[in-house]
């Protein structure tokens, strides 16, 4: 009786790991890694090449901060990437999770072995929360290299124009990707709930997508005011708060609940579907 847990254990490990090989060895995946790494370096380049020129400074948001410091050149591209570019990856890997095994005839094998649907969908879930958090993490890192050789890594200015040393604003700085990171979860509940929806990954994609963009879009209608708080990409850009001389932690945890509140809505969505769903392939 000892050993059953630990058997239980042991092959959700070793589904775990399987589907993390999967998500993060998958060549479409890599190709959007790659595409989303290539943004820094890219935007780096553009302001390293017309930093002398009338252009230099310019631009919306932090990018005009970031000849100053290469540290900035982290926070620029997340700024740059979380419209469209950010969503749009996670869209594709968090709708495919489920929607694409059955796309493939392989959902039902992965069932018969036999494996728990609910621990099937926490692993899908998993693997999909590790590509969002690989995603953020591959715009931080290129960044943060891109910028170092670019402009070099000074103090950091604050929004608020106080000045912390190095250590301190690349603390900052991580809490920026951190909070991004987390901010993703829900849009990963989303593609999830979708994914059990379809056996056609592209439908399930392009839902997550639109899900994504029709929120942007509400968040920007005052008579929808009212709703705002809790629209899924209200809260994405108050990752600011980090780069303030005292971060207000109040509108930090706002967001976050507003993403564990998608979180826990969109996933109790799924589970009910897929664990209730006729699985025919």
């Amino acid at each position: 009786m000892v050993g059953a847990p630990v058997q239980v254990r042991g092959a959700f490990g070793r589904l775990l790991r399987s589907e993390l090989r999967l998500q993060l060895g998958r060549r479409r995946n890599l190709v959007l890694l790659a595409g989303l790494a290539a943004v820094p370096l890219l935007l780096g380049l553009v302001l390293f090449l017309t930093r002398d020129t009338d252009l230099a400074g310019q631009g919306p948001g932090f990018v005009g901060k970031v000849t100053e410091n290469g540290i900035f050149l982290v926070v620029a591209s997340i700024f740059v990437c979380l419209p469209f570019l950010l969503p749009l990856t996670i869209g594709i890997a968090s709708g495919d999770a489920v929607a694409g095994e059955a796309s493939a005839g392989t959902l039902r094998y992965l069932l018969v072995v036999p494996v728990a649907r609910t621990r099937l969908l926490v692993v899908k879930a998993l693997a999909a929360l590790a590509f969002a958090g690989s995603a953020v993490l591959a715009i931080a890192v290129v960044g943060l290299v891109a910028g170092a050789a670019f402009f070099g890594l000074h103090d950091v200015v604050l929004l608020s124009g106080d000045t912390v040393p190095l250590g301190v604003g690349a603390v900052r700085i991580a809490g920026v990707v951190a909070y991004v990171a987390l901010s993703m979860t829900g849009l990963v509940a989303v593609g999830l709930f979708y994914s059990t929806l379809t056996e056609v990954p592209v439908g399930a994609m392009a839902a997550t997508v639109v899900t994504a963009i029709v929120s942007g879009v509400l968040d920007t209608l005052p008579a929808l005011s009212a709703i705002h708080p809790w629209l899924l990409t209200h809260h994405w850009l108050d990752f600011a708060e980090f780069l303030r001389i005292e971060p207000d932690w109040q509108v930090v945890a706002g967001g976050l609940g507003v993403q564990a509140a998608w979180v826990a809505v969109f996933s109790a969505l799924a589970w009910a579907r897929f664990t209730t769903a006729d699985v025919s392939s």
